[in-house]
């Protein structure tokens, strides 16, 4: 078991939801491929095969596992305009987190990018280091209106008298 998954069995809530665990078992992945290489098939195969998972949304962990692994040149060049320094001196928690947060801001526009923002941070703030959370929320409030220009033009008409 990874480093990241050990921390997840100690910091396991028992009032996740299915969504937010898949993200958790999603960043495990991305991590694991991030530390140790391998094919993301495999690998998730290998989680979905660890025992105690909990309550997860499978259909949510496979898409956003498979769709940051199979994307990371497009991802990575999305996030590095708004880093402050090179991709490779992100810890990996950092980079995961970004990563799956940066996937899921550009695939998964039904879910709104407060929450894709939230979900990242709580992420970092679970796994990563002391501040690695605000880290992750700034680059990813940075990036959220390049991608998600219709939400922010629909927040802005809303805001006018």
């Amino acid at each position: 078991m990874s480093n990241l998954a050990a921390g997840n069995e100690a910091k396991k809530a028992p009032n996740k939801s299915p969504r937010h665990r898949a993200r958790e078992l999603a960043l495990q992945g991305i991590y694991q491929w991030r530390v140790a290489a391998g094919e993301d098939v495999q690998i998730e195969k290998q989680i979905q095969s660890e025992k105690n998972l909990g309550r997860y949304d499978k259909e949510l962990f496979s898409k956003l596992l498979r769709g940051a692994l199979s994307q990371p040149a497009d991802l990575e060049a999305l996030l590095a305009p708004y880093l402050d320094r090179p991709l490779a001196e992100l810890s990996p928690v950092e980079f995961s987190v970004l990563l799956l947060g940066a996937f899921e801001l550009a695939q998964h526009t039904e879910v709104p990018y407060k929450v894709v923002i939230n979900e990242a941070v709580e992420l970092a703030k679970t796994f990563g280091g002391t501040d690695g959370h605000r880290y992750v929320n700034g680059v990813l409030d940075k990036l959220a209106p390049q991608l998600r220009a219709l939400e922010f033009g629909e927040r802005n008409k809303t805001r006018r008298p």
